[in-house]
């Protein structure tokens, strides 16, 4: 499955949508990303992390994370801020036994100057969170699913999904599923705190992910229809 288009295509297309006023609307997919190739996987940039080393194989692009670094995170060539992204995510079994249950696989929307929306799984504690992140680095958890069958273990496929759609002014309705499982259904009355416009996933760990690996394949981005 290859991109269907290119990054500046996206950057005018996506500068032609207008507000939507409801998040009822479907979703129509604008860009994918299978991971086939190394071009592929190079439409994918780092967006945040000091040590992410990156490559690819069995068509998936691999992240490990390096020495004093917390998360990596990495965005799509797609800006916008009604948007929805899905993507496949695997915790791999290369990372450290002692930090596996403290790894989390997320998506991400709206992101940019360290804030973001953010869906967030931890496979090996079943556990799933939807969490705004502020500039400041403060989080704010808006909702946590634990003991979620969906969510799968080590070497196991994580299947992510989270749209961010305005459906008033400064308001945000947020849908967050795991495995086609819905998980979160909350809409954030102070939207207007998140200035970004990038959609990307992460992997990461509270304070020291050194070693972790893991694994992004399947990615698309989808808007609301009609525009």
């Amino acid at each position: 499955m290859g991109s269907r288009l290119t990054a500046a295509s996206l950057a005018v297309f996506l500068a032609s949508l207008a507000v939507v006023s409801g998040a009822g609307a479907a979703m129509i997919g604008i860009y994918r990303n299978g991971m086939e190739t190394t071009a592929q996987r190079a439409q994918l940039v780092k967006l945040s992390g000091r040590n992410c080393a990156r490559g690819g194989g069995d068509d998936a692009l691999r992240v490990v994370i390096g020495k004093r670094t917390e998360e990596c995170s990495f965005r799509t060539p797609v800006l916008g801020r009604n948007l929805e992204i899905a993507a496949t995510e695997r915790l791999l079994s290369g990372a450290p036994k002692s930090l596996q249950r403290k790894m989390f696989l997320s998506v991400e929307l709206r992101a940019g100057g360290g804030a973001r929306y953010q869906l967030a799984v931890y496979p090996l504690q079943r556990k799933a969170q939807l969490r705004k992140v502020l500039s400041d680095g403060t989080i704010e958890y808006l909702a946590i699913v634990k003991n979620e069958s969906a969510v799968r273990g080590v070497d196991k496929a994580n299947k992510l999904r989270l749209s961010a759609v305005d459906v008033d002014p400064g308001k945000c309705r947020l849908i967050a599923s795991v495995g086609g499982k819905r998980v979160a259904d909350f809409t954030d009355a102070t939207a207007g705190e998140l200035s970004g416009r990038a959609s990307g996933f992460s992997v990461g760990a509270a304070k020291n992910a050194t070693g972790a690996v893991a694994s992004f394949d399947d990615v698309v981005v989808r808007v609301p229809s009609p525009f």
